[in-house]
């Protein structure tokens, strides 16, 4: 049986950006986040218990393995998923449990993805692991796991074409938002997983390609920087990367939606997750309404953060003494730790789209970007990759924001994967992208 690739896909694009733009809206008001610890009691297959030392395991071994129905919005639909408890690596070397979902084709053995996968990195950007991809495709309801349910939209047009598709949660078990090279990380070991399973009917010989757009694309874009020094036995299979909307140098990025209408609630946000990933405590730099937002996000969706903290800056919430971000050691350790200008280029064929009219969206100032993301900065990065000898096709946008760029750059993704599989020479246009912003690691001020 086959099936018209290319009106599917624009169908699936269009809803998935309509889907996240009604749930991203202010009026999507946030119910109370779930504390960490509450969250993790409530499946204990998420909790590696095991007598053997985590340690011991190596990365990308599976822990656990469970059989489900595929759910979005609750409701089960006739599709099945693998889920896989296994051992990764987190931000800083330590040894980690994770899950990932490998979503099986409807119709085994057809179409021109049997035998491949995709693995997409979802957009579900919290700080609430009750939110991640896995818990919403077994059946969880939390109001930041309705992204992950309306990016079944995304990944039903691979299915569809016979690829298996995985969906790991990229943010770990302690939803670390933002922290770049724990995305990574947790993105490539849950290949190695999906591939050693004999549920999921993958194999150590099984082609991969990479795709996400926004929160997706930080993983995307830290796992194909680290596959070849972390996994390069998952690098080998790789067929090339997707992404869109990118965060490159985030302390850029933070003075970018510094007083934003709808984006500026999303600083603080990573702010607290990069922190929770380093084990790092601003709250010595924060004034009493900079601990208010701070412990308001602690647990938070990005939809808590969205439209609901109009014109929010730095200076809003630190103490007066901080008021250059820079005067604080631990932040420009922090944000230079997740600088992907500071990570090794990768070695596989690349598509990169980055809108840049952020005017859409509420958004001026620092760099033109897309809202929250900075097409500058992005031109850098492809440039870099590009000097490594990387093949890169870079797209700007520059009539679309953040939101509305997630369509033309979807259907195209798909279109551009399709090609990697089928063995076509990838296209290169480094020759014309434009010069950007240094990606130069940030100094500490006095």
């Amino acid at each position: 049986m086959k099936f018209n690739f290319r009106p599917i896909s624009a169908v699936a694009a269009l809803g998935i950006a309509a889907g996240l733009l009604v749930i991203a809206s202010p009026s999507a008001t946030a119910a109370t986040p779930v504390p960490t610890a509450e969250v993790t009691a409530k499946d204990s297959f998420y909790r590696y218990d095991g007598s053997t030392p985590l340690a011991s395991y190596s990365p990308g071994a599976i822990l656990k393995s469970r059989t489900i129905s595929y759910h979005a919005i609750g409701i089960p639909l006739p599709l099945t998923a693998i889920q896989l408890l296994y051992r990764s690596t987190d931000i800083n070397g330590n040894p980690s449990a994770n899950v990932t979902s490998v979503i099986k084709p409807p119709l085994l053995n057809t179409g021109r993805g049997k035998g491949k996968a995709i693995s997409y990195q979802s957009a579900y950007d919290s700080l609430n692991p009750e939110d991640s991809p896995s818990r919403s495709i077994a059946g969880g309801l939390s109001l930041g796991g309705l992204i992950a349910s309306a990016e079944t939209a995304v990944i039903t047009p691979s299915l569809l074409q016979g690829y298996t598709v995985i969906v790991p949660d990229t943010e770990g078990q302690d939803a670390v938002f933002a922290a770049g090279p724990a995305y990574g990380t947790y993105t490539l070991d849950s290949a190695r997983a999906a591939l050693k399973s004999s549920a999921t009917g993958l194999n150590a010989n099984t082609k991969l390609a990479l795709l996400g757009y926004s929160g997706g694309a930080i993983a995307t874009g830290w796992a194909s920087q680290l596959a070849p020094s972390y996994a390069p036995d998952i690098n080998k299979n790789l067929v090339g990367a997707a992404e869109g909307g990118l965060l490159v140098a985030p302390a850029h990025n933070l003075k970018y939606v510094s007083g934003s209408l709808v984006w500026a609630g999303v600083a603080p946000m990573a702010i607290i997750g990069v922190a929770r990933a380093l084990n790092l405590d601003f709250s010595p730099y924060l004034n009493s309404y900079g601990l208010q937002v701070f412990a308001k996000l602690k647990y938070a969706s990005i939809i808590n953060a969205l439209a609901q903290y109009p014109g929010l800056t730095w200076e809003k919430i630190a103490k007066p003494e901080y008021s250059n971000p820079n005067s604080i050691p631990i932040f420009v350790e922090a944000v230079n730790r997740v600088n992907r200008g500071q990570a090794p280029s990768p070695t596989i064929p690349m598509f990169i789209a980055q809108g840049s009219n952020g005017v859409l969206e509420g958004t001026a100032g620092f760099g033109v970007g897309d809202g929250v993301m900075i097409a500058g900065d992005v031109r850098s990065l492809a440039r870099q990759f590009c000097a490594s000898g990387t093949t890169v096709q870079y797209d700007q946008y520059y009539l679309l924001s953040h939101s509305i760029g997630t369509v033309p750059w979807f259907i195209k993704a798909l279109g551009w994967i399709d090609q990697r599989f089928a063995g076509a020479s990838a296209p290169n246009n480094c020759g014309s992208i434009a010069p950007g912003n240094s990606l130069a690691p940030e100094q500490v001020v006095s």
